[in-house]
């Protein structure tokens, strides 16, 4: 494909920079998460996350290694140094805050249910309670739902492709996801073909922060602000609209976080 082969390339470009006199920075990624971040048939990793990795190293002159990391064990694997810095589409929230730190968002984008598109009930408190609510365990959604939700049975799961799985075989009534990743992974797909977005956008700061960002250590300042200052430059230079045109039909760095 065109797309994979113009960001293989990018990929390749950013690998083999020079490192300028530091060590090789190594990021945490999920892989299990598409478009943002999945494995391609020869197994190479692919993806918004993986290309904007990839330009952010670019950007910073590093030679950077991707380290694959399930999503439940992210933070603790970066506490534990076996990266430098995740880029897996992880939200900024002030519990997240607690452990680790966050560069500036790369992008923002609502949550959203999903459920068959005959579904006779909302995506309201009172129309989700007794339902079974699928969500990936970890992820802000759990927080949300739990949160907002709190009549639902809430179904956990390790991957957003096992909380599309289950919807599909009827385990539960509804998941709540990225609006995006419903709609390119699941609801764009032949299986998604009987399902439908169930309400409006879902959008609480609490919950989902301030947007995605790259996490960090704490106390790792110069390295935040470095990637910081680079996703400012690769908005400005026309490689983040690059890749973003490359996964969506639009901008979704998105807009000011709902609640600030």
């Amino acid at each position: 494909m065109i797309r994979n082969a113009i960001l293989s390339t990018v990929a390749t470009l950013a690998l083999t920079l020079p490192a300028a006199a530091q060590d090789t920075l190594r990021i945490g990624v999920e892989g299990a998460y598409p478009p943002f971040s999945f494995q391609q048939a020869d197994g190479t990793l692919a993806g918004f996350d993986i290309d904007i990795a990839m330009a952010l190293c670019a950007e910073m002159e590093r030679e950077c290694e991707l380290v694959e990391q399930d999503w439940d064990g992210m933070i603790p694997a970066l506490l534990g140094r076996r990266f430098d810095a995740i880029v897996a589409s992880m939200s900024i929230t002030e519990e997240r805050r607690r452990q680790i730190d966050f560069s500036d968002r790369y992008y923002q984008t609502p949550a959203r249910v999903v459920a068959a598109a005959d579904a006779d009930f909302t995506d309201t408190p009172e129309g989700l309670a007794g339902r079974r609510l699928g969500v990936q365990r970890g992820a802000t959604h759990q927080c949300y739902a739990e949160s907002m939700f709190p009549d639902a049975e809430i179904v956990l799961y390790g991957t957003q492709e096992e909380v599309f799985r289950d919807l599909v075989l009827g385990r539960i009534d509804a998941q709540l996801s990225d609006s995006l990743i419903a709609q390119e992974s699941f609801l764009s797909s032949d299986e998604g073909a009987d399902y439908a977005f169930l309400g409006g956008d879902h959008l609480d700061v609490a919950c989902y922060g301030e947007g995605v960002g790259v996490a960090v250590r704490q106390n790792e300042e110069e390295l935040r602000d470095a990637i910081s200052a680079a996703i400012v430059a690769i908005r400005e230079d026309g490689t983040y609209a690059a890749i973003n045109d490359a996964y969506f039909p639009f901008d979704i760095y998105g807009g000011r976080p709902a609640g600030n």
